[in-house]
């Protein structure tokens, strides 16, 4: 639907790369006002994103409820700073996104699901130090096979990261035993075995947004 409108921003965005290091005057001034009409523009898409979010998950509590994350027993799921922090998650923004999650966590500190996210948003800023310390605080408490299955998984993505091949296909193999519906452990334990491809984590937060 809005593809055509992002096509139209990157290629004023790539000219605006290209021309601004050597223009001079007018042309110059030209590119500085386009590069701020795209800031403005990139600011005013996320901001109506993340309104459009927050009514969906207002919807979505009093519609349907989570597998894994029932939302009755879950009320940080209707704090803003929970919301807004899946809205960054969503759109792959993870260091704002870190930023709510632990805004989050300040009001509900005991909380497995923001506990959760800010695990995968660390994972995905690249601090596996950070992600495993939460992950491995979470698995004692988690009492859902799904939970625990993106759990193990996410340990495993930790492993490969950090060059442990074998310690990552067991928790990759303890995932699929847990969860066999879970696909991204199955994914994960191929890419071990061949050294290549790119590791899946975090999906099933996705559907939960």
């Amino acid at each position: 639907m809005f593809q055509h409108v992002f096509d139209e921003m990157n290629n004023m965005l790539d000219e605006i790369v290209k021309h601004y290091p050597s223009a001079h005057g007018p042309k110059k001034q030209a590119l500085v006002h386009n590069w701020n009409m795209l800031k403005s523009m990139s600011e005013g898409i996320i901001d109506e994103w993340l309104r459009f979010e927050e009514k969906m998950a207002i919807f979505r509590e009093g519609a349907a409820a989570s597998p894994v994350f029932p939302p009755t027993e879950f009320p940080e799921m209707q704090l803003d700073a929970f919301i807004r922090g899946q809205g960054y998650y969503k759109l792959l923004m993870f260091s704002p996104a870190l930023t709510h999650f632990q805004a989050a966590a300040a009001i509900y500190p005991e909380s497995l699901l923001i506990r959760l996210y800010t695990a995968m948003t660390h994972l995905h800023l690249g601090e596996t130090v950070e992600a495993s310390g939460y992950l491995l605080s979470i698995l004692p408490l988690a009492d859902d096979a799904r939970l625990q299955a993106m759990i193990f998984n996410a340990l495993g993505c930790i492993q490969f990261i950090n060059g442990r091949a074998d310690q990552a296909r067991e928790y990759f193999t303890r995932a699929i035993q847990t969860d066999p519906t879970l696909p991204d452990p199955l994914i994960n334990l191929e890419v071990c075995h061949k050294n290549c491809g790119e590791l899946q984590y975090g999906s099933p937060l996705i559907s939960l947004l």
